[in-house]
């Protein structure tokens, strides 16, 4: 069904953006009053990386007024695979500031907004409330969650993007919406899932195109919902399979037992990826240079790689053996490694290995330590010249 507009129209269109959006003022439902509606709303993109990219990029060449974006990273060489609004000369930079350059570069009437802070339960209502849309281009449960209850709460329409591997899904949530159609995230995951099951592109991998075919669909949400447009994606889950080259169009229906959203909780604890602080045990780290010392002085010592085979395929640590995470959880792979041995686990950056740890620890093992920071770390502080990734 197709939705009242979100906004209201500005009172003119100048010159300028009379020929700039020509080809959508010959779009009859669109037109005139169509894009004063865009030059009037204000979306908020949260995160600048594969998703925000092409949707930053088309919204703001549609002409939407005010972007709001909030992410606190840099550019990393790793990004420039599928993050199309950065470039080379970027590199090192924040991701706030070159995305502004480059919308600014593709159309100077959009007035953008940086907020560069992580979205948490403290701010994420404050900065919410002054959109008129949520765009959510993040790859991790925990924000996808917040984002969700923080937009139920704030009543606004949530416009939700996934991707992995070669797959992709999108999705619009908006408890608050007219006609009594409203869903939210939580209708579709009730609960997240274990978080060895939930990898991110950076784990797993990401067929970078992929992000301009869910980024676009979530831009065409977007404007469709602004403008009144069109049937939107609410109650519905498109999956978009690249490999196939297939969409499907999945119904998603009101879980009749979900629980009203009125306060935004400790999101890293419900994925499961922190303890309560009351409860937080301290893990045994080593620093990449008190490894190196190690290593350096022959002390006998075990290095475990706890990652896939291509992450292993693009570098190493040499010696290191390599047993995966999911077969340390299974128990797998150690019947020759005597309890006591000295091991330390690494993975990319820390989490994975820090579950492997653990898992150790109930097997039985006892002298385990976990590489802080991970080969990423052993890359910048002892061998730069590996590639990082």
């Amino acid at each position: 069904m197709t939705l009242p507009p979100l906004v209201s129209p500005v009172h003119e269109l100048s010159k300028q953006e009379m020929e700039r959006y020509s080809r959508h003022l010959l779009l009859p439902d669109i037109g005139i009053d169509g894009q004063k509606r865009l030059k009037n709303s204000k979306v908020l993109i949260i995160g600048a990386g594969g998703l925000g990219s092409p949707a930053l990029l088309y919204l703001a060449a549609a002409g939407v007024g005010t972007l709001g974006i909030v992410d606190f990273d840099t550019v990393d060489a790793s990004n420039l695979q599928r993050q199309v609004i950065h470039g080379q000369s970027n590199i090192g930079e924040n991701k706030l500031d070159s995305a502004k350059a480059t919308v600014q570069e593709v159309n100077p009437f959009v007035h953008v907004e940086l907020h560069e802070t992580r979205l948490d339960r403290t701010n994420a209502l404050e900065i919410i409330s002054d959109y008129d849309l949520i765009l959510d281009g993040t790859d991790n449960f925990a924000t996808r969650y917040l984002v969700n209850d923080a937009c139920v709460m704030a009543k606004k329409p949530y416009v939700w993007g996934s991707i992995f591997r070669f797959e992709g899904q999108a999705s619009v949530f908006w408890e608050n919406a007219p006609g009594d159609i409203g869903i939210n995230y939580r209708d579709l995951y009730p609960e997240p899932p274990p978080p060895e099951h939930a990898p991110s592109c950076s784990e797993g991998g990401v067929l970078g195109v992929l992000c301009a075919a869910i980024g676009s669909i979530m831009a065409t949400e977007a404007i469709k919902l602004l403008t009144g447009i069109g049937s939107p994606l609410i109650g519905k889950l498109m999956v978009y399979d690249a490999l196939d080259m297939t969409f499907r169009k999945l119904p998603i229906y009101r879980n009749p037992d979900r629980k009203p959203i009125t306060e935004l909780c400790d999101y890293e604890f419900f994925c499961g990826l922190t303890k309560p602080s009351q409860a937080q045990e301290e893990i045994p780290t080593l620093t990449s240079t008190e490894l190196h010392k190690i290593r350096q002085t022959g002390k006998s010592h075990l290095l475990i790689d706890v990652r896939e085979s291509g992450e292993r395929d693009i570098c190493c640590i040499e010696g290191a053996i390599h047993i995966p995470k999911a077969d340390i959880l299974a128990g797998r792979g150690l019947e020759s490694i005597d309890k006591n041995t000295f091991i330390v686990l690494h993975c990319k950056v820390g989490g994975r290995s820090r579950q492997a740890l653990a898992a150790l620890e109930n097997q039985g093992f006892t002298n385990l330590y976990n590489l802080h920071g991970g080969i990423l770390a052993w890359i910048k502080d002892i061998e730069p010249e590996l590639p990082a990734y």
